[in-house]
C-alpha cells in the first residue's frame, strides 16, 4: 500500500498521489486485493475480484495502479501479469495512466521501462513484465499470467468466444498461487448477456448470500431493487450510491446536468445514460420506462411445488390450453407462446419458446450472445432449415391438438401478418379454419397487456422462469396512445419482443374462458 499510495495521478491537476487524491473505497478496494496475499503460503487467498461501478469513477486509473504496483514490488523472475481489454481504445486507457506513473517517479523509472508500441512494461531486475493487450484468442494463447486485470467486462460479453478467451489468458494461475483475477466494468448498454451475464449473477449471489466463496470478492456499486422499483434511483439525492468518486473525478453538478439532458433524449439514449453513469441495468424491471408487466415479471415464476417450468408438467396440470404465436423477417424471432388454465387453482400458466433463423445470428450480432444463452437454456431453437421453425411450432401445437387440450373455436392467436405458410401447415394437420383468429396487433393489444400486468401482479398468471421471457419482458416499451397502450420494442429499437406478442395473442384467447374439445378415451395419463 506504501508504493500504490505512492503512485501519482497525472492527469489530475497538480499530480497528485493515490494516498493524497483518492476516497476511502477506492484505498479499500486496493488494500483488499494486496492484503489477501499471505506471504507465509505465497498464496492469494482470494483469486477473484469484481468492481462494478459506473463510468468516471477512476477505473482505468485504478487498474493501472494496482497492476503497476504487482509488477514493482512482485518476487517472482520473469512473471507474467497481464491486462486485457475488449479494445485497443480501453487498453490504451489502462496503458497511458501506467506510463504516467512511471514518468513522474524517478525512482519508480529507475525500476521499470515501458516500451510504448508494445504496451509493455519491464522490471529491470527481475524481468517480470506487464502487458496490456486487446482481446482476442491470438493475444492471450499460451500466456502464464500470474495477475490478470479484465477491463469493461460488459464488451466481453458482446463477444462469443470470450468465455475461452478469459480462461485461456487466466489458466496461467494454476501454477502460480500468488495469482488473482480482477474482472473491472461499468454496467452495460444493452441487457447483460454472456460471459458478462454470467460473472454478474454469480458475484450478486455471492454478495447476497445465496453462494458462500469465500475466495470471491464482488464489490458492486448498484441500487437495491426496491430502490429502483420505487424510482428513487431517479433522484438527484441518490446519484452518490453509484458514483463513490463523485466530488472528486466526478461532480454531482456534471450528473445532474447529464440527467437532465439524457430525460429529453429519446428513449434508447436515455436508458444507456442510466446504464453507464448510475449503474441502473437495462433489463427486467430495472429501467424507469419499462413495461409495467416487467416490474413484477420476476416475483410471477412458479414454484417448484406448483409447476416446475417444464412443457411435459404444464401439459399434465392444465384442463386448456390457447397458442399465441408472432414473428416478422427472416432476422426476427418466430414466438410461440402456450397459455394453460391449471386444473385446480385455475391460474394462467405461461411457456414460451422462440426459434431463430441463420439470419438472425449474421445480421443481428450484438444480441447473438443473448441468443446463446437461451438456446443453451432450451428456450430457443437455432434453425438449421428454412422450414425447420414452421414444421416445429406446428408438431408442437397438433400434439397438444391429439391431447384434447385446444378449444373447438379459437385455439391459436396469431398476428395477420406473415402468416400464410403457417396457416396452411396446420389446416393441412386437421386444425380447421375457426380454431385459428387473427389477433388484431397495435393498440388494438392494449386489453391482453393490461389483463397481463394485473395477472402478473396478483399471482393468477404464473411463468415457466424462461430467461428468454425475462429478457424479451425487460426489452419491451411500454408508450401511451391516448386511451390505449403500445407495447414497442426497447433498448433503441434493437431487441426482440416477439415471444411476449405472442403472449398477448393468447392472453387474449384465455380471457374468452375457453373450455378444452376434450381428447377422447384413447388419451390417458399414466
Amino acid at each position: 500500500m506504501a508504493v500504490f499510495t505512492s503512485l501519482k495521478i497525472v492527469d489530475l491537476p497538480g499530480q497528485p498521489t493515490f494516498g493524497e487524491a483518492s476516497d476511502e473505497w477506492l484505498l479499500d478496494f486496493a488494500a483488499a486485493v494486496f492484503g489477501a496475499f499471505d506471504p507465509e503460503t505465497n498464496r492469494q487467498l482470494i483469486t477473484e475480484y469484481f468492481l462494478l461501478i459506473s463510468k468516471k469513477n477512476t477505473k482505468s486509473t485504478l487498474a493501472a495502479g494496482i497492476m503497476l504496483t504487482e509488477l514493482a514490488c512482485g518476487f517472482r523472475s520473469y512473471d507474467e501479469n497481464l491486462i486485457l481489454a475488449p479494445t485497443k481504445e480501453v487498453a490504451a486507457n489502462s496503458f497511458a495512466p501506467a506510463m504516467g506513473m512511471i514518468d513522474a517517479d524517478e525512482e519508480l523509472a529507475d525500476l521499470l521501462k515501458y516500451q510504448e508500441h508494445l504496451k509493455l512494461i519491464t522490471h529491470r531486475e527481475m524481468k517480470s513484465t506487464l502487458k496490456v493487450v486487446a482481446a482476442d484468442s491470438g493475444t492471450v494463447a499460451g500466456k502464464k499470467a500470474s495477475r490478470v486485470l479484465v477491463d469493461e467486462l460488459w464488451l466481453f460479453g458482446e463477444m462469443s468466444n470470450a468465455d475461452s478467451m478469459l480462461k485461456e489468458a487466466t489458466g496461467g494461475q494454476v501454477s502460480r498461487p500468488e495469482g488473482y483475477t480482477i474482472y473491472l466494468t461499468t454496467q452495460s448498454d444493452k441487457p447483460p448477456a454472456g460471459v458478462f451475464k454470467q460473472k454478474l449473477g454469480y458475484f450478486r449471489d455471492v454478495r447476497d448470500g445465496k453462494i458462500v466463496d469465500p475466495r470471491k470478492l464482488p464489490v458492486l456499486y448498484e441500487f437495491p431493487d426496491e430502490m429502483v422499483a420505487e424510482g428513487e434511483h431517479l433522484s438527484p439525492a441518490n446519484f452518490y450510491l453509484t458514483n463513490p468518486n463523485i466530488g472528486r473525478s466526478v461532480t454531482q453538478t456534471w450528473l445532474e446536468e447529464k440527467a437532465s439532458e439524457a430525460d429529453h433524449d429519446a428513449d434508447g439514449p436515455r436508458a444507456v445514460f442510466y446504464a453507464k453513469h448510475l449503474n441502473v441495468e437495462i433489463g427486467i424491471g430495472l429501467r424507469h420506462d419499462a413495461w409495467v408487466g416487467a416490474l413484477y415479471w420476476q416475483a410471477a415464476q412458479a414454484a417448484p411445488e406448483v409447476w416446475d417450468g417444464s412443457l411435459d408438467q404444464f401439459l399434465e396440470i392444465v384442463e386448456v390450453v390457447v397458442a399465441g404465436g408472432d414473428g416478422g423477417g427472416l432476422d426476427d424471432l418466430f414466438g410461440l407462446a402456450l397459455l394453460g388454465r391449471h386444473k385446480v387453482t385455475k391460474q394462467w400458466l405461461l411457456w414460451c419458446k422462440a426459434w431463430a433463423q441463420q439470419d438472425v445470428f449474421e445480421r443481428r450480432k450484438d444480441i447473438v450472445s443473448n441468443l446463446d444463452d437461451f438456446a443453451t437454456e432450451g428456450s430457443l431453437v437455432k434453425c438449421v432449415t428454412p422450414t425447420q421453425d414452421l414444421v416445429e411450432v406446428v408438431d408442437l401445437l397438433e400434439r397438444i391438438k391429439d391431447l384434447g387440450l385446444f378449444p373447438e373455436q379459437a385455439a391459436i392467436g396469431l398476428d395477420p401478418q406473415n402468416i400464410t405458410s403457417l396457416v396452411d401447415e396446420l389446416t393441412g394437420r386437421g386444425f380447421t379454419v375457426e380454431q385459428l383468429p387473427a389477433i388484431s396487433q397495435g393498440y388494438r393489444l392494449s386489453g391482453a397487456v393490461w389483463g397481463t400486468e394485473r395477472k402478473l401482479k396478483d399471482g393468477t398468471m404464473i411463468h415457466a422462469g424462461q430467461r428468454l421471457m425475462a429478457w424479451c419482458a425487460g426489452n419491451a416499451k411500454a408508450e401511451q396512445r391516448g386511451n390505449a397502450v403500445l407495447i414497442t420494442k426497447q433498448v433503441a429499437g434493437k431487441a426482440k419482443i416477439d415471444p411476449l406478442i405472442a403472449a398477448f395473442n393468447a392472453v387474449v384467447l384465455m380471457s374468452r374462458n375457453p373450455e378444452a374439445a376434450g381428447a377422447g378415451p384413447q388419451f390417458m395419463f399414466i
